[in-house]
């Protein structure tokens, strides 16, 4: 049972207020809310061994105090120890603090060595007086940690209830659910040992791998938490399997009409997958596969070709894109494979005008939209799907897990779901995905289509700009067109990103004769539609955009790609602008654009861009570097955002993560139950719902 926050001492109901912001409402959360740094208050420091920018305490003895009157007023007070002297400076001050610092006083005091006029001195340091005689034996026994902490609620606050919290840990509290024994080879220590050293490390611990998270007492929490994460999304999947979904033949008349109509053969990888989804749909177990490819492996037919199957057998087909320009890409393949064949497909987005927004509502409720594709607002409340087949989330890691339930939801008659089928053109690595998506079944497309080249990439400063420029005019002369991507639509102060604006009316100027686009995100959906089938259909040379244009965008015609600003962008985001060129039958090659000086992160993402043009490769390195909220998104971290484990940082736990979580599901039911609710909480019972 937990235990609430207001049973400790001194917490009533506006401090446990307060506390909730920081998700703080049991003991357990005071105890998993960890420190972000230490400092070291265990031990004197000579004065004369001080360095700048060094945190330390100090004994020292006054030699000086005087209140000056410069450009601000301040009480400096000169002290020494016999190793050297520092000053003391303090600007808010009162009298009684300027008689306490006679000459000869003893301090103990703690803050930061800065370099000042003529000597080190210390800002505002903590400090207290003591008595001639006084030792070490009044310092800190322990490293002093710092939390996370909002408005009303100190840093003392925080240590004193955490106290009070550690000292509990010899009861029932916190019952150790992973003994040691279940974790062989690992040497992680008990629960209890792992809580107290991560908040009162003594004074010999590692700070920097506590800094890092990377401490054994660290890893023992984390895995603890990817076990409860990867039970809490199995639990997820078992419950989908009580419950039915529609039989749905594949390989039927309207999936070989769809299939005979297209201008290309399917690859290896994609028949596979197909057959995969095929199996899946078949039976009347809920269809939960993951479908991820690097850009430009075909996953949008494949999940055509599975739409095909299930209108063909009278369901419906729900396609939730995470923004509109992507949910417009796909509205423009999905119209013109199947309006051909005589299925009406439906437009659904937040922007649509309120006639035509309940227009489309209806057709969906009638069943007149057999394929319906739109972005989040297909699971809103008033959407009400005839019969729902099969809901299709590209670029699943944009949605959280809930949006997809959400949108299943919608489907739901009776104990009957649809099916569903998640794509991402973002590779995750294997070990990412067998924790972040436990509930699903992966397929991968590891195939691109005969005649893709890779793309030829270089990274230029920025300062060469004009040769990029005339870069740009060779390749429109030569027939072929150009992406140019900005990261900001406007400028900003604080960041140094060519605005797309600015970079649209330099390119004007700069090569007058060519026809150049611009497309971002604050356009209505019909003007980027536009600018989109404009450059298509070759109408436009040159489109400057923001990054609107990462997935979904297919021109096979444009062979060249500036990206400025690239230092900003992470590894798969850059991937995944680059897998826009490359698709016709042209060499291609891609610019990156940098603004000096780089940073060693930003010279190694770049210099990983130019030698891979292998998306599983990149997604690895991209973990590595960034970390799984950024790979995946923050919302996509399994049920809920992770406290402690970082995924990036914690792979090497994870095929032990998966035997531990697997052992226990099956051995012990009520350690299941009681980790999924220490670590998902009140996440838990949305789940179970679903």
């Amino acid at each position: 049972m937990s235990t609430a926050i207001t049973e400790l001492k001194g917490v009533g109901s506006a401090l446990a207020e307060k506390l909730a912001t920081l998700g703080i409402r049991h003991l357990e959360d005071l105890l998993f809310h960890l420190p972000f740094r230490y400092q070291d208050r265990t031990r004197v420091s000579p004065v004369g061994s001080l360095a700048h920018g060094q945190e330390a305490v100090v004994t020292v003895e006054v030699v000086h105090a005087e209140v000056v009157m410069r450009r601000r007023r301040a009480l400096l007070v000169r002290v020494a120890d016999g190793t050297g002297s520092l000053v003391l400076r303090f600007f808010h001050f009162n009298q009684t603090q300027v008689r306490q610092f006679e000459k000869g006083v003893r301090l103990r005091c703690f803050g930061e060595a800065r370099r000042g006029p003529g000597r080190l001195e210390m800002v505002h340091p903590e400090y207290r007086v003591i008595a001639a005689d006084a030792d070490d034996a009044a310092l800190d026994t322990a490293l002093t940690p710092f939390y996370r902490t909002t408005e009303g609620i100190q840093q003392l606050r925080l240590r004193s209830l955490t106290d009070q919290a550690l000292a509990r840990l010899d009861s029932v509290v916190l019952k150790d659910w992973l003994p040691v024994e279940l974790m062989p080879g690992l040497a992680l220590p008990s629960l209890r040992d792992a809580l107290m050293i991560v908040h009162r490390p003594p004074p010999d611990a590692d700070v920097a791998a506590l800094m890092e998270g990377r401490h054994p007492a660290h890893r023992r929490l984390a895995f603890e938490e990817l076990v409860a994460h990867r039970m809490g999304l199995r639990r997820l999947r078992h419950l989908t399997r009580h419950l039915q979904a529609p039989s749905i033949v594949p390989g039927n008349e309207l999936a070989r009409q769809l299939q005979a109509a297209l201008a290309f053969e399917l690859t290896g990888a994609q028949a596979r997958v197909l057959a995969e989804l095929g199996e899946d749909m078949l039976s009347t177990e809920p269809m939960l596969r993951l479908v991820q490819g690097d850009v430009g492996a075909g996953k949008t037919v494949v999940a055509a070709l599975a739409a095909a199957d299930a209108v063909d057998a009278g369901y419906q087909v729900a396609l939730m894109a995470p923004t509109e320009i992507l949910a417009e890409q796909h509205l423009l393949n999905f119209s013109e494979w199947f309006e051909p064949l005589g299925v009406n497909v439906g437009w659904l987005t937040g922007k649509l005008s309120v006639a035509k927004r309940r227009d489309a509502i209806e057709a969906v409720a009638l069943g007149h939209s057999r394929i319906v594709v739109g972005t989040h607002a297909l699971f809103q409340k008033d959407v009400v799907f005839d019969r729902l087949g099969i809901a299709i989330i590209d670029e699943q890691h944009r949605f959280g897990v809930h949006q997809r339930l959400a949108l299943r939801q919608k489907g739901e008659s009776g104990n009957q779901v649809p099916h569903q089928l998640i794509m991402t053109a973002t590779p995750i690595p294997r070990t990412l995905a067998m924790t972040a998506y436990a509930d699903l079944d992966v397929s991968v497309i590891d195939e691109l289509p005969p005649g893709r080249k890779p793309v030829t990439t270089v990274a230029i400063d920025s300062s060469r700009r004009d040769e990029v420029i005339e870069r740009v005019g060779l390749a429109v002369r030569e027939g072929r067109q150009v992406y140019w991507v900005c990261t900001l639509i406007e400028d900003s102060e604080h960041l140094q990103a060519e605005a797309a604006e600015d970079t649209v009316a330099t390119l004007r100027e700069a090569m007058p004769e060519f026809r150049i686009g611009l497309v971002h995100g604050r356009l209505k959906s019909a003007d980027k539609e536009a600018v989109m089938k404009s450059f298509k259909a070759r109408e436009l040379d040159l489109l400057v955009a923001t990054t609107v244009i990462e997935v979904g965008v297919d021109v096979p015609n444009a062979s060249l790609m500036i990206i400025e600003n690239a230092e900003r962008l992470g590894l798969s985001q850059l991937h995944q602008l680059r897998g826009r060129v490359g698709r016709g039958a042209q060499a291609s090659s891609c610019l990156l654009l940098y603004q000096a000086p780089l940073s060693r992160t930003a010279r190694e993402r770049l210099g990983i861009m130019r030698k891979s043009n292998d998306g599983f490769a990149i997604a690895q390195k991209d973990l590595e570097l960034r970390g799984a909220g950024e790979v995946l998104g923050t919302r996509q971290t399994g049920l809920a955002e992770f406290r402690i484990a970082e995924l990036g940082r914690d792979d090497d736990l994870l095929d032990a993560v998966s035997e531990v979580a697997d052992q226990l599901m099956t051995q012990q039911p009520t350690a299941t139950d009681a980790l999924i609710d220490r670590w998902i909480g009140d996440n838990r019972k949305d789940y179970g719902s679903v």
